[in-house]
C-alpha cells in the first residue's frame, strides 16, 4: 500500500538547482491568490495562520502536518509562477533549509474565497531539468494505451478495469481531451474519468515534466536516500509519551520500511510497556507498508494471529499476513487498546484499524476512514506520465469483507478533534474498572490464629 492524501501531492525531496530568477508575486487570479494564501500561512509557522488555512481554504489539508513540513523544509521562497488560467497555475518553489527545488500546481473551485480542489508539488530530481510539455494528440493517445495497458494487465478487478478503458476512450472519441494539453491537467483529468467509473481512491495518473525512466529495482543509493529520508521523518512516528492516568499514547503518520523502522517501533513500544491503557494516533496517517501494519500489530498479540490476506489478481495468488512470533521486546497484551481515526485515515492505516477492530484487540474512536483497501504499484503510461494502480485487495479472513469505498466505522464515532479526550476518558474508566473489579475479586485476608487472652490477676485483698 502506499501513502495517498486527498490532493495528490508528491513530496519526495531531492537536491537539485534553480530553474529561473526569484519572483516574488504570484498571478491576481483565484489561483494565484490561493497560491500566495498558502505560502504565507505555511511559512509564518504561526499556527493560527495554518489553522484559518485549513479551515477556510484547504480543509484536506492538516494542520500538524503543514507544520511538520514546513520543520523539515523551513518554508519556501517562490522562484516563479505561471497563469495556465483562471483557477490553476504552475510555480517553482526553492526550500529554505536546502538547495532543493520543486514545481507544482495549484488548482482551486471559485468561490469567496476560492478553496484548493487539487495541489501537486513534486521535487526536481538531480541532474534533471524539466522541460515545457505541451501535449499533442500523439502525446494523449500515448499516455491513454499506456494507462489502459497498465489498468488490462494489473488491476485487481478486471471487469472493472474494461470499463475504466471504455469510458476514457469514449471521452477520446468525443474530443473531450483534445483542447487539453496541460500535463497536470491532463493526469488529474484521466483520473477524475477512472475514479467515475472505479470508485477507487488509490487509483491515480501523475504527470512529470521530464521523461520517465524505465522501471527498475531500486539501486543502493536509491534506497540510502529513501532511508536517509526515514531517519530525518523519525520513520513517521510524530509523539510517543505517558498521559495523565499512565495511558500510553504513540502518534504516526506513516507506514514505514519495516526492516529499517523496526528498532524505532520497538522503542515506541517499550517506552509505554508498563502503561495501563494504550492509545494510537492515526488520525493523519495516509498507510504505507503492509509488513510495517504486521509489525506494529504484533506487539498487540500473545501468539501468531491471521489479521488479514492480500488477493494479487495478476498473480492469482492469495499471501496470508499473520502476526509475528517473535519480537525483540516486551509486547502489550492483555491491557485495553484504542485508535483514533478520521476521514484522512487511509490505506494502510486502515487496515491497521480494521485488523485490530476485527480482532477485538482495540477499540476505534473517531471518524469513518477514507476508504481504500487495494495496494498499488506504480506503472509507467507514455514519456511523461505515470499510473497508480491498485492491484490487490485486502481481505478479512474470515468474512472475506473490506473497507474499500466504505472506510472503517469507528467503534465510537465522534469528530478527530475530539476523539483524544474521548479516548482518554474511555482509558481511564476501563482502567479504573479492572482495578475495581481486581480488588473486589482479591481474597479476603484474614488474620492469623489468637493466643488466648491472658486473665488479670486478682486485686489484691487488704
Amino acid at each position: 500500500m502506499v501513502t495517498k492524501t486527498f490532493l495528490r501531492i508528491v513530496a519526495v525531496l531531492l537536491a537539485a538547482p534553480g530553474l529561473a530568477a526569484a519572483q516574488s508575486t504570484t498571478p491576481d487570479t483565484p489561483a494565484g491568490r490561493t497560491l500566495q494564501a498558502w505560502l504565507t500561512a505555511f511559512n509564518s509557522g504561526d499556527q493560527a495562520q495554518v489553522e484559518n488555512y485549513v479551515k477556510t481554504i484547504d480543509p484536506h489539508q492538516s494542520v500538524n502536518g503543514m507544520a511538520a513540513f514546513r520543520n523539515e523544509t523551513g518554508g519556501f521562497d517562490l522562484i516563479s509562477s505561471e497563469t495556465i488560467d483562471a483557477l490553476h497555475v504552475h510555480f517553482e518553489v526553492k526550500e529554505k533549509n536546502s538547495n532543493t527545488h520543486g514545481i507544482g500546481m495549484l488548482a482551486v473551485k471559485d468561490g469567496q474565497p476560492p478553496t484548493v480542489d487539487s495541489f501537486i508539488l513534486r521535487a526536481i530530481p538531480p541532474g534533471v531539468t524539466p522541460v515545457n510539455v505541451v501535449l499533442d494528440a500523439a502525446m494523449r493517445q500515448k499516455t491513454i494505451d499506456g494507462v489502459s495497458a497498465a489498468l488490462t494487465e494489473f488491476y485487481v478487478d478486471a471487469d472493472l478495469a474494461a470499463k475504466m478503458n471504455s469510458a476514457v476512450e469514449a471521452h477520446l472519441k468525443a474530443g473531450d481531451y483534445d483542447k487539453i494539453t496541460d500535463g497536470d491537467l491532463f493526469a488529474l483529468r484521466l483520473t477524475d474519468d477512472l475514479e467515475a467509473v472505479s470508485h477507487d481512491k488509490h487509483l491515480r495518473v501523475n504527470f512529470n515534466p521530464f521523461k520517465m525512466p524505465p522501471p527498475h529495482a531500486p539501486t543502493p543509493e536509491d534506497e540510502a536516500r529513501m532511508h536517509e529520508q526515514m531517519a530525518r521523518d523519525n520513520c513517521a512516528f510524530q509523539k510517543v509519551e505517558i498521559l495523565p492516568g499512565n495511558i500510553g499514547y504513540i502518534q504516526f503518520n506513516g507506514f514505514m520500511d519495516a526492516g529499517f523502522c523496526g528498532p524505532t517501533v520497538n522503542a515506541a513500544m517499550q517506552f509505554v510497556a508498563h502503561t495501563d491503557a494504550l492509545i494510537f494516533d492515526i488520525r493523519e496517517n495516509g498507510g504505507g507498508q503492509p509488513d510495517m501494519v504486521t509489525l506494529i500489530a504484533s506487539y498487540l498479540f500473545d501468539e501468531p494471529t491471521h489479521i488479514i490476506d492480500i488477493y494479487n489478481r495478476h498473480e492469482n495468488t492469495t499471501r496470508q499476513n499473520w502476526t509475528l512470533s517473535y519480537l525483540p521486546g516486551t509486547r502489550y497484551t492483555n491491557k485495553p487498546v484504542y485508535v483514533l481515526t478520521s476521514h484522512q485515515t487511509f490505506s494502510g492505516a486502515e487496515e491497521f484499524a480494521f485488523d485490530l477492530k476485527n480482532q477485538k484487540r482495540a477499540t476505534i474512536v473517531g471518524e469513518v476512514t477514507g476508504g481504500g483497501a487495494h495496494p498499488v504499484s506504480g506503472h509507467p503510461a507514455g514519456d511523461y506520465f505515470m499510473i497508480g494502480v491498485p492491484f490487490a485487495k485486502s481481505l478479512d479472513p474470515v468474512t472475506k469483507t473490506n473497507w474499500e469505498g466504505t472506510g472503517v466505522e469507528p467503534d465510537v464515532k465522534v469528530s478527530a478533534a475530539d476523539s483524544l479526550t474521548t479516548a482518554e476518558k474511555l482509558a481511564a474508566d476501563k482502567i479504573h474498572a479492572e482495578k475495581a473489579a481486581e480488588k473486589a475479586s482479591a481474597p479476603v485476608q484474614h488474620a492469623g490464629p489468637q493466643a488466648p487472652a491472658t486473665p488479670l490477676p486478682a486485686p489484691a485483698r487488704p
